[in-house]
């Protein structure tokens, strides 16, 4: 247990500067991209002095570290500025933006896990025959094809041709939408009591998150299928088939754990990735997340929303890692042992 507190104390100390170099770095890149944001923001038709007011009102024309300092000053008070797309302080719009986000990541997440770790284990058992073909096959169209055109794929096939999944949004205009607490719908909707509500929510949602989680999907299963057949040629897995163990035992008990420590990390980093690669999917389904609002501030040179987008995605792909690191210690006694030898 020391072992793994002193671990976790270190990784947070190293997230805790590599989120200071994140905020410099998105700092000086978004106050660098042709444009200026004033104008951008007031339009056209705005004059020279609104311009020159909003400039001087957002610091816009102070040297650059004068505005990362008054950022860092405002960020110190859970300040993250005022967004020039939507005119609200930039924490409301994320506090609005990201649990739909999550939701749809927390998903795509289990249906990896569901699907991949399965499809994987499946294919190591069959090495070689036409189940071993099938899931290969899967998994690779999983890896090569890019998750917006998944979504599109879905759409025509499960919801036009089909109709079997609506296509947008997250609920059917004919649903009222629960009262606000967490924002994430399937929980609000339990919480409002309302049955009728979460199952439309849960159908909106199959359709983004599959799509959203096709590339992690064929990752995690080629991975669990590599990590298992090495380990199925390891002495003591030979040892437990002279014994006459059953095979369903020898890939459970045997071969899965260790095997599942490379994939398991692969699991955090695909799943961290999704938080920054669901624009183009929230896009084609209409679906109102951080990762979709995170584009539209770009486009409008939005400097606050920029940083505050990018600084929250950063801070969840470095929680994930560190709760991935964690397991594998969990799972892995030998690395328990070196971290507490180092």
């Amino acid at each position: 247990m020391a072992n793994i507190l002193r671990s976790l104390l270190h990784r947070l100390g190293a997230a805790l500067i590599v989120m200071i170099g994140i905020s410099m770095l998105i700092f000086a890149i978004a106050r660098v991209m042709p444009g200026d944001p004033a104008r951008i923001a007031l339009g056209p038709n705005a004059t020279a002095e609104q311009v020159a007011a909003l400039r001087l009102e957002r610091h816009l024309d102070a040297s650059l570290p004068v505005q990362y300092f008054e950022f860092v000053k405002s960020l110190a008070k859970g300040d993250l500025g005022t967004s020039l797309y939507t005119n609200r302080p930039v924490t409301t719009d994320i506090a609005q933006f990201l649990p739909a986000t999550l939701e749809l990541v927390l998903v795509s997440g289990i249906l990896m896990v569901l699907i991949g770790l399965p499809l994987g284990i499946l294919s190591a058992h069959f090495r070689g025959r036409f189940p071993d073909h099938v899931g290969r096959l899967i998994a690779l169209l999983g890896v090569c094809t890019p998750a917006f055109v998944w979504g599109v794929i879905l759409q025509l096939v499960l919801g036009y041709f089909w109709g079997a999944f609506p296509i947008e949004g997250q609920l059917a205009q004919s649903t009222v939408a629960p009262p606000l607490v967490t924002g994430f719908m399937l929980i609000d909707t339990l919480l409002a009591g309302d049955g009728a509500a979460f199952l439309d929510a849960l159908h909106h949602l199959i359709l983004p998150s599959l799509a959203l989680a096709m590339s992690g999907l064929g990752q995690t299963a080629r991975l669990t299928r590599s990590n298992m057949n090495e380990v199925y040629e390891r002495p003591y897995v030979e040892m437990a088939r002279a014994y006459g163990f059953p095979a369903r035992r020898i890939a459970n008990r045997y071969a899965f754990r260790p095997a599942l420590i490379p994939t398991l990390t692969i699991l955090g980093l695909e799943f961290a990735a999704m938080l920054g690669n669901a624009f183009l999917v929230e896009k084609v389904f209409g679906w109102p997340g951080l990762s979709r609002y995170g584009v539209e501030v770009i486009l409008r040179k939005d400097l606050d929303a920029i940083v505050g987008t990018v600084l929250i995605i950063a801070a969840a792909f470095l929680i994930v890692n560190i709760i991935v690191d964690i397991l594998v210690n969990v799972i892995n006694p030998r690395i328990r042992l070196a971290a507490g030898r180092a």
